[in-house]
């Protein structure tokens, strides 16, 4: 049943995206507004914010345990189906990303920045940036909003079920909505440390969903090493599994110059498939371990 609610909750969530539906990112900033009430000299501080996720996390650890014990297990599984609902979902992205790939087919790089400039981090959002820049910089977000919302979350809840999954989302949403700027560098600090394992997962998927010769050249060395975050160890994975350039404007470009206009959606477009099939080998290996009984 942990394989059937989390593949309905995958197939389902896919479909709200596409639409805009439930978006929970709103809930987690609805519930982090008591962090607003934190003292002067106190805002980086991060216990009252890790509280918020941990103890709802350990109300369904126990809850869960104690269903597992009264025999009534079942019941459980529709309240897992709904929360991975809410913590699994990147709604807004499928309208976004059309229209920078019409702009980009226009050659119209400004517009394409100005649909785009509001998802790239604070510091990546200069107008001087040229397009190979531009482009790299919105793959980059693109990887890792997709990871955190859907393969951290499947990852935890694969290993320790529903609590770990909010929890390990939890940490996500505060480094990105916690009211108290000063300390969402902390709490990114440690969500970092949540995502090593399955991002370091994920990448070596990337082999196997991809090119696993043009991986294995590129990404292969880079797994285990600890001066990688996680953005950068999936990039890199990614540019060695995928072929045709996707991950080079500089060499598609020289090599194929009458189709630079089209770059910018192939590109988007191979990311995407590279990370439903790496969803797919995920799905299979979880399968494999339900089958098993390890799971």
């Amino acid at each position: 049943m942990v394989l059937v609610t989390f593949l309905l909750a995958w197939l389902v969530r896919r479909r709200l995206d596409i639409y805009g539906h439930l978006v929970g990112d709103n809930v987690w900033r609805v519930w982090f507004q008591a962090g607003r009430k934190t003292g002067a000299g106190r805002e980086s501080e991060i216990w009252r914010g890790l509280l918020r996720v941990a103890l709802p996390a350990a109300v369904l650890v126990v809850l869960v345990a104690l269903a597992q014990q009264g025999g009534w297990r079942l019941a459980v599984y529709p309240l897992e189906f709904l929360l991975l609902l809410l913590l699994m979902g990147a709604p807004g992205w499928k309208p976004l990303l059309r229209a920078y790939s019409e702009s980009w087919s226009r050659g119209d790089m400004q517009a394409a920045w100005h649909h785009i400039k509001d998802v790239l981090p604070a510091a990546e959002r200069g107008q001087a940036h040229s397009p190979d820049d531009m482009h790299l910089s919105l793959c980059k977000k693109l990887m890792l909003t997709l990871f955190e919302r859907f393969f951290l979350v499947a990852f935890w809840y694969v290993v320790g079920g529903i609590g770990l999954a909010l929890f390990a989302r939890g940490l996500v949403a505060l480094q990105e909505h916690w009211p108290q700027a000063a300390a969402r560098p902390r709490f990114a600090r440690i969500a970092t440390v949540v995502a090593w394992v399955p991002s370091r997962l994920l990448a070596l998927t990337f082999g196997l969903a991809g090119d696993l010769a043009g991986w294995m050249k590129e990404a292969s060395a880079l797994l285990f090493s600890p001066s990688f975050n996680t953005a950068q160890v999936l990039m890199a994975a990614a540019n060695g599994a995928l072929t045709g350039y996707a991950l080079d404007p500089a060499r598609f470009s020289q090599i194929h110059p009458d189709e630079w206009t089209r770059f910018g959606s192939r590109s988007l477009g191979a990311i995407r498939d590279l990370l439903n099939r790496s969803m797919l080998v995920w799905i299979c290996a979880f399968a494999l371990l339900v089958i098993a009984g390890v799971v």
